[in-house]
C-alpha cells in the first residue's frame, strides 16, 4: 500500500504555506498527483516522488554519501517502496545506506513531521534500466542524531562509496542548503529536545490516571495502557500547549488546572524513531467515566501495586513508581486530606464537602454499597452511596 495520496497533498500545504514562492516550480508535483498513475511508483513518466533525509549532527553537519551510479555527493534518500508514508520511506533510505538505525534518530522540534524541502530536479536517461529521463520530486526530511558522537556507519557496498559530514553552508544541494541555513537562524541546531508531551496525572490519594490505547495498526503503541498526550504541532507555541491541546482532542471533560514539567522520559515511535518525551505531573480527582473519551478505550484509576498486571508502555511501570515514592498518597479519610492552594482549581474553596445518598424503596430498604477492601475510608464496611 503506497503512502495516500491525502497525506502527501497535505504535506504540500503545509509546505507552501511556509515557502508559497514555491508553489510555481512545484507543479509537477501537483500534477503527478492530479494524474491516475501512482505518483510514488518510480515506474511513474514523466516524474515520480522521492524521499531524502538530511541528518544532522550536534555541530550542525549534515550526513551526505558518496552515490556510485550518479557519482555525486547526496543526501542518502531514494524511490518509496512498500512504506507508510513518505517520511518512513526517507527513515528506511538512510538506514539502508548508512547502517543508521531509527533509533538513533528523532525529529527536530522546529520541523517536526513535514519536509524540510521538496525540490525537483532533471534525471537522465538509464538505458539499461529502460528508464527515460525525467525528473524525480524529492521530499527532504531532517533528523537529528540522538547521540553526542555520530555513530560508525556500515555503508550499503552496492550504492555507496563513502561518506561524509558536510556543515549547512556545504550541503550539496542549493534548496536544502538555503533552508537548513533559513532554519538555523531558527534554532536549528543538532540538539534533540522533546517533541511530544504527556499528561502524569494522580489523584493526591496514591492513584494513577492510565488510558487504554485503541488496538489499530498505525498508531504507536496499540492496545497497551498509557498516558495521554502526543506529538507537537508546527502550530502549537510549546509542548504545554501541546498537551492541553491534546487532552482537549482526547478528552474534552477532563480539565486538569496545572501541569508542571516532572521529567523526560525516551518512547519509540511507530517508524522506530527516538522520541524524547516532556513529561507534565497534574493532579485531579474526578471520574473517569465522565470526561467524554475521543480517543482510546477507556480511562481508569490505577495505584502502582497494580501496574504488574497491565500491559503498560515501556518505561510507565518504573516512572509511575518514582512519582509514588518522591510523591507519598496523602493519609487519612478523602474528607479530612487536603489540597494546597496550587492544586485547585481555580476559584475552588478549599473545603472538601462529602455528599452522601439516603435511598429508600417502598419496602422501607435502604440502599448501600460494599465499600473496596483496600478503600482508604471504611475499608469492607457497608456505607451510603457517596461522592466529593
Amino acid at each position: 500500500m503506497p503512502p495516500a495520496r491525502s497525506d502527501i497533498r497535505n504535506l504540500l500545504k503545509e509546505y507552501l504555506e511556509h515557502h508559497p514562492a514555491e508553489r510555481e516550480q512545484l507543479e509537477p508535483l501537483v500534477a503527478a498527483l492530479d494524474s491516475e498513475a501512482e505518483p510514488t511508483s518510480r515506474a511513474t513518466f514523466p516524474g515520480h516522488i522521492t524521499c531524502s533525509a538530511a541528518v544532522i549532527d550536534r555541530d550542525r553537519s549534515v550526513l551526505h554519501i558518496g552515490h556510485k551510479a550518479s557519482r555525486k555527493l547526496l543526501a542518502p534518500g531514494g524511490h518509496v517502496e512498500d512504506d507508510r508514508t513518505l517520511l518512513a520511506a526517507a527513515l528506511r533510505e538512510v538506514c539502508e545506506e548508512t547502517g543508521l538505525r531509527p533509533a538513533d534518530l528523532c525529529l527536530t522540534p522546529q520541523v517536526l513531521g513535514a519536509p524540510i524541502d521538496i525540490d525537483v530536479h532533471d534525471i537522465d536517461a538509464n538505458p539499461t534500466k529502460g528508464e527515460p529521463a525525467h525528473q524525480h520530486i524529492d521530499f527532504r526530511f531532517a533528523f537529528y542524531l540522538v547521540t553526542g558522537q555520530p555513530p560508525l556507519l556500515a555503508l550499503q557496498d552496492e550504492e555507496v562509496c563513502g561518506a561524509q559530514w558536510l556543515p549547512f553552508a556545504d550541503v550539496r544541494s542549493p534548496t536544502l542548503r538555503a533552508k537548513l541555513l533559513s532554519a538555523e537562524a531558527h534554532g536549528l541546531d543538532g540538539q534533540p529536545e522533546p517533541v511530544n508531551a504527556s499528561a502524569l496525572i494522580h489523584d493526591g490519594l496514591g492513584r494513577y490516571l492510565l488510558h487504554l490505547r485503541d488496538q489499530r495498526e498505525g498508531i504507536g503503541e496499540p492496545g497497551v495502557f498509557a498516558l495521554l498526550g502526543g506529538g507537537r504541532e508546527t502550530g502549537d507555541p510549546c509542548l504545554e500547549a501541546t498537551l492541553r491541546r491534546e487532552l482537549a482532542e482526547e478528552a474534552p471533560g477532563l480539565k486538569v488546572p496545572h501541569l508542571t514539567p516532572y521529567a523526560v522520559e525516551e518512547a519509540t515511535g511507530v517508524d522506530g524513531l527516538a522520541v524524547p518525551i516532556q513529561v507534565y505531573a497534574g493532579r485531579w480527582n474526578g471520574d473517569p467515566d465522565t470526561v467524554d473519551l475521543q480517543e482510546g478505550v477507556l480511562l481508569r484509576w490505577f495505584t502502582p501495586d497494580m501496574l504488574d498486571r497491565l500491559r503498560l508502555s515501556p518505561g510507565l511501570g518504573d516512572l509511575v513508581r518514582r512519582h509514588a515514592t518522591k510523591h507519598p498518597a496523602a493519609k487519612g479519610p478523602p474528607d479530612t486530606i487536603h489540597l494546597s492552594r496550587d492544586e485547585a482549581p481555580a476559584g475552588t474553596e478549599l473545603h472538601i464537602v462529602s455528599i452522601h445518598l439516603y435511598l429508600q424503596d417502598e419496602h422501607d430498604r435502604i440502599l448501600l454499597g460494599l465499600r473496596h477492601p483496600k478503600s482508604k475510608y471504611a475499608p469492607n464496611e457497608w456505607h451510603f452511596l457517596a461522592v466529593h
